[in-house]
């Protein structure tokens, strides 16, 4: 067994360095053309959805061929290498021009002279013959295209297509028995198929009657009128042979003739009812007085919900078979019910009932003319157009392709357009303002809780938004991620507003947040703002369990008050004032003071000893123990984000790591700033008023002497002697001697 072996010319490959992986660099025809004998293991995504890009959706479901809602390499493949077939020079694909130049279409292959045929053909029925460029919006409105034509190539003829009214009232006919289905036009039509089954009905209708005329004694006792006479009948049978059933019942105990009519117990709910002859009230009782007769009045005595019933019976059944009569025995019901068993049995076993609505005269009519040959002739005619016709849907993708097919290469094979500067990626929908800062990287999201559990993994911070467009109703919902500044102000129920790419305004408001790391200048400062809410939090913690401390006692005081008052009983004396008290309250002031003082004299004394060149280290080695860590966590963190989680989230197959590092991330979101030349005055008439250094240089100096002098025992001498003094003014009669001074 014999191999053939064929050389592949290799293709000048050229990656650039982006996002920390390798992207080919697509400048090109050749490299579009090329695209299968690139190893998708270097491909930026091996599968993309078709919904939620900033693409035209058209063209993203010609690409899907297998219609599962995903492009995935083979179809893209497939696109470039058709595209790249009908154009002299695959470059022009590089252009993504809105506009396909007809000058730009082969000429030397079958295929490319039919799609610029058909190209000129679109121009002609759009009333631009001289027209040297064609664009989607000429090919996408088909229905415009075949308005004027009788033939389309799809198979469908609508009744336009008819020469003659007879055989546009056949088509008519067809379609209201069978359906229809539109042409390409949007015109309703029958296919081959339908006109198929719908002359098979016709057929089997037609023979199911021929069987009935055959026998038409006992299958049609009534001729033509047989059909309405037997629903007549039917609509009364089961109430007739209770009735019957009843006079029997009676006839054979006249006592069970009491009970078999209804008594006074079934008539006195009725008489409080506003009664009509449709009550399902009345339906539910005997048609007629029970008897022993068995005869069934057909005039009188009737019950009212079943007087117009049995007047049909009478005038459509009784009379045309039993003459003249107002009563009905049971023989004679008997009777009836055997002539119309056969008819039943027959109507059992109906065909064609698509088209018995026509009647059994007018499908006998088109099963004896030739409708049939002339609408099939018509099928044949539209079909033999086929390949022009396919040919114009062959115009509509190649200029889709033409104006699309390099967008998506760059936002598939690579991610070029979301690394270069200026142009926004495919899955990038607009811009969200938000918190003085705006942020270009947002993806449409369908179900943010599927979203956010993969995109967490992205160690970016991301607000999930939903965005309402007043006025249209419109709504979507939005991840952005927030890749500079700080997360202070961020928190759910904040209000933003959100550009989409064609430059519309929604409402957006924040609906949940995914936490990470902003950047490190907020790392930076978080120690110090986390143990500044801390304080701040323990401060007010304080504050109201004094509040709340300070109300009890006040309550408790005005209630024994008031009850002192109540019971006549005079006020307690006063509790005097505890001067050894206070003093040790002051004592305890004092210490607390003096240690506070005692600490940062250490600390100042400490620095001051160093020598001038370690204090700048000692100061910066202070601020790296506190911020150190969190720097240093938030940069590892900061360098690893990743793109492919909030791809993949959204139905992507994202094939690599691609990077979004610190500066590409500061570059997706922007702070306010002023902008350059603006002027800026400082002052501002209802800032706080600030308090001068000085005041805290006198506080520190205070502190630090307070220091000092406990360090040296000077202030325990003194508080020595103040609290001596004290005890000595405040001691009680009789005593002879002095406190002894704490130590």
């Amino acid at each position: 067994m014999s191999k053939q072996h064929s050389t592949v010319i290799a293709n000048p490959w050229h990656f650039f360095r982006s996002g920390g992986f390798d992207q080919v660099r697509l400048n090109r025809g050749a490299d579009l053309m090329a695209l299968d004998r690139l190893d998708q293991k270097l491909w930026a995504a091996l599968s993309c959805p078709t919904e939620g890009l900033e693409l035209d959706a058209a063209t993203l479901a010609l690409l899907d061929t297998d219609h599962d809602g995903r492009i995935r390499p083979p179809e893209l493949i497939a696109a470039m290498h058709w595209a790249g077939s009908l154009l002299k020079d695959p470059d022009d694909l590089l252009a993504g021009a809105p506009t396909l130049p007809l000058a730009a279409i082969r000429e030397d292959t079958e295929e490319a002279r039919t799609v610029l045929r058909s190209a000129r053909e679109i121009l002609k029925n759009l009333g631009k013959p001289e027209a040297k460029v064609i664009s989607a919006a000429d090919t996408a409105d088909t229905s415009r295209i075949f308005a004027e034509t009788r033939f389309n190539g799809d198979g469908v003829v609508p009744p336009e297509s008819a020469e003659d009214e007879h055989t546009a009232g056949v088509i008519r006919d067809i379609m209201a028995c069978v359906g229809s289905v539109p042409d390409r036009s949007g015109k309703p039509g029958v296919s081959a198929e339908q006109v198929e089954q719908f002359y098979a009905q016709a057929l089997a209708h037609a023979q199911w009657w021929d069987r009935a005329e055959a026998d038409a004694e006992t299958l049609l006792p009534l001729g033509e009128a047989t059909a309405a006479a037997a629903e007549a009948y039917a609509a009364v049978q089961a109430k007739v042979e209770d009735y019957y059933t009843r006079c029997r019942l009676a006839e054979y105990d006249a006592e069970a003739a009491v009970h078999v009519n209804p008594g006074p117990p079934c008539y006195e709910p009725l008489s409080s009812l506003a009664l009509s002859s449709a009550s399902p009230e009345l339906a539910s009782l005997p048609i007629a007085a029970v008897t022993t007769g068995c005869t069934l009045p057909l005039r009188n005595g009737i019950n009212p919900a079943w007087a117009d019933a049995v007047e049909r019976l009478q005038r459509e059944v009784a009379e045309p078979v039993l003459g003249a009569t107002e009563t009905l025995s049971l023989e004679q019901w008997r009777d009836l019910g055997a002539r119309f068993a056969a008819h039943a049995a027959w109507l059992a076993e109906k065909q064609g009932e698509m088209v018995s609505p026509l009647g059994v005269a007018r499908v006998r009519e088109l099963l004896a003319d030739d409708s049939q040959r002339r609408i099939e002739a018509l099928i044949v005619q539209d079909v033999d157009l086929a390949d022009e016709a396919d040919a114009i849907a062959s115009v509509d993708r190649l200029v889709r392709y033409h104006r699309d097919l390099y967008a998506l290469a760059n936002n598939f094979v690579a991610f070029r357009d979301f690394y270069t500067p200026d142009r926004h990626a495919i899955f990038q929908c607009g811009t969200l303002y938000l918190d003085a800062r705006s942020c270009d990287l947002c993806i449409q999201v369908a179900d943010v809780a599927k979203h956010s559990a993969l995109a967490s993994l992205a160690r970016t911070y991301l607000v999930y938004c939903s965005c309402t467009r007043r006025g249209s109703g419109e709504t979507m919902t939005i991840a952005a991620a927030i890749t500079d500044g700080d997360a202070e102000n961020l928190r759910v129920g904040r209000n933003g507003v959100f550009y989409d790419r064609k430059g519309r305004d929604w409402d957006a408001t924040v609906t949940k947040i995914v936490e990470h790391p902003i950047s490190v200048r907020q790392a930076f400062l978080e120690p110090y703002k986390r143990v500044g809410r801390m304080v701040h939090e323990q401060v007010e913690k304080m504050a109201a369990a004094g509040e709340k401390a300070m109300e009890t006692r006040a309550a408790a005081g005005i209630a024994e008050a008031a009850k002192q008052a109540e019971s006549g009983r005079p006020m307690g004396p006063t509790q005097p004032f505890d001067v050894a008290k206070f003093a040790g309250i002051f004592a305890a002031i004092g210490l607390a003071i003096g240690a506070i003082g005692t600490a940062i004299a250490s600390v100042v004394t400490g620095f001051l000893r160093l020598s001038w060149w370690q204090m700048p280290l000692a100061v910066v080695g202070l601020v790296l123990v506190i911020s150190g860590p969190s720097m240093v966590i938030a940069y590892l963190k900061l360098r690893r984000r990743n793109l492919a989680p909030l791809l993949d989230g959204n139905g992507w197959a994202v094939n690599t790591r691609a990077l979004i590092n610190i500066p590409f991330g500061a570059s997706l979101t922007q702070v306010a700033s002023l902008p350059p030349g603006a002027e800026r005055s400082l002052r501002d008439p209802y800032a706080h008023r600030r308090t001068s250094w000085k005041t805290y240089a006198v506080l520190l100096a205070l502190v630090i002497g307070a220091g000092y002098l406990w360090e040296e025992g000077q202030l325990q001498k003194w508080w020595a002697q103040l609290q001596s003094h004290f005890h000595v003014q405040g001691a009680p009669a009789g005593t002879t001697g002095l406190a002894k001074p704490a130590s």
